[in-house]
């Protein structure tokens, strides 16, 4: 007996396609990378290479339950992606749109108070100690502009 795979899953607002296994399907959520894909399939105790379509759907909100909350789950701190949280003060892991607007905050945050990290990403120059007499040059007006042979 055949067992059908459904088409397109969707978890915690993102569509996942039927056919992809769990730890590849997973990471299409945005705030879940491979370490916490195979964590989460530990704790919900699946086969990293069942497919998405074949996972039952009250499977699917434990799931959803883990990534929600993975520190209450048995998942372990330094998994997390935002500990120590600027404004709470705790550990937690933020994902979708709510991850987006939390670098988004992070940013403003360091442009507002002017740190080195924040002025670089207002001048759009490399943040993490790179080069850039030769890297980063496109984009701004550096040089001298080549004039068109066109006589």
């Amino acid at each position: 007996m055949v067992e059908e795979v459904k088409g397109i899953v969707r978890v915690l607002g993102t569509n996942i396609m039927g056919n992809d296994i769990f730890e590849v399907g997973i990471l299409k959520i945005r705030g879940v990378g491979p370490v916490m894909a195979r964590a989460v399939a530990q704790v919900a105790d699946i086969s990293p290479k069942t497919k998405v379509g074949n996972i039952p759907p009250e499977k699917l909100k434990e799931i959803e339950n883990i990534i929600e909350d993975p520190i209450g789950n048995g998942i372990p701190t330094w998994m997390v992606n935002r500990r120590k949280d600027y404004e709470t003060g705790e550990n937690m892991h933020v994902f979708g749109p709510k991850l987006l607007m939390s670098l988004r905050e992070d940013l403003n945050r360091m442009k507002k108070i002017k740190s080195y990290k924040g002025l670089r990403h207002q001048f759009g120059l490399p943040v993490r100690g790179q080069k850039t007499k030769s890297s980063f040059r496109k984009g701004t007006s550096l040089g001298v502009q080549r004039r068109k042979t066109g006589r």
